[in-house]
């Protein structure tokens, strides 16, 4: 699903120049989890903003699915991140003046879904979260718990190929922060691939494969199940 290769990204100011990817190269097949791992300005979120075609590399290679979006303009990279690529973050990023239905009605509006048909898949993508009580709350209203089950079940209201989590357990106890493992697993179970940042050693047990960075650079690659595609 993904190939990057000799990957680059450039920081520039008038006095200096700071490298966040530096020839990064790897693959993620389809239905893997990847967890990546490495101290903080090491790159990890350069790259998953650049994976989340959310930025654009400086040089070097990145195949989605077998098309090179490397040289992709905005509009050619907010279509495909429309329909292929769902994310999850560490602050929820979740609209506090909408509900919990809204917010993960929202991707559906934004690919032109139907009124009718919006209804349904939020209905069961809430309960498939075991969130659907609370439908009619705000974030406000929710556990952080709660609200990462509400970022998530919009992650995947449009049935992304793909799904970019960054340090998705980090505001929440350890309990809660299972459960949203859990939840991350039975979804790369049922077949969609994940790319995972993460400092949690914990969390990253949970992956096929670590990916360890260090100055913008893969410097160590872990396999810790095997993963033979789907």
């Amino acid at each position: 699903m993904i190939k990057i290769t000799d990957l680059e990204k450039y920081y520039s100011t008038e006095e200096v120049r700071t490298i966040a990817l530096n020839g990064l190269s790897f693959k993620v097949k389809e239905g893997e989890f990847v967890a990546v791992m490495g101290p903080s300005g090491c790159g990890k979120s350069t790259l998953l903003n650049i994976l989340g075609l959310l930025d654009e590399p400086d040089g070097g290679s990145f195949l989605f699915n077998g098309i090179e979006v490397a040289g992709f303009n905005e509009r050619k990279r907010s279509n495909l991140r429309k329909h292929n690529i769902g994310f999850v973050f560490q602050s929820f990023n979740l609209i506090d003046e909408l509900t919990v239905f809204e917010n993960v009605e929202l991707p559906l509006i934004y690919t032109g879904v139907k009124s009718a048909d919006r209804k349904e898949r939020v209905n069961e993508v809430l309960e498939r979260m075991q969130i659907m009580h609370r439908r009619k709350h705000f974030p406000q209203q929710l556990s952080g718990g709660q609200q990462q089950r509400v970022a998530i079940a919009r992650a995947v209201i449009n049935r992304p190929k793909l799904i970019l989590a960054d340090e998705p357990t980090g505001n929440l106890d350890s309990s809660n922060g299972n459960e949203v493992m859990e939840l991350l697993t039975e979804l790369n179970d049922a077949g969609t691939t994940i790319v995972m940042v993460t400092h949690s050693e914990h969390d990253a047990k949970y992956s096929h494969r670590i990916i360890r960075m260090l100055d913008g650079q893969k410097v160590t690659e872990n396999v810790l199940a095997d993963f033979k595609g789907i």
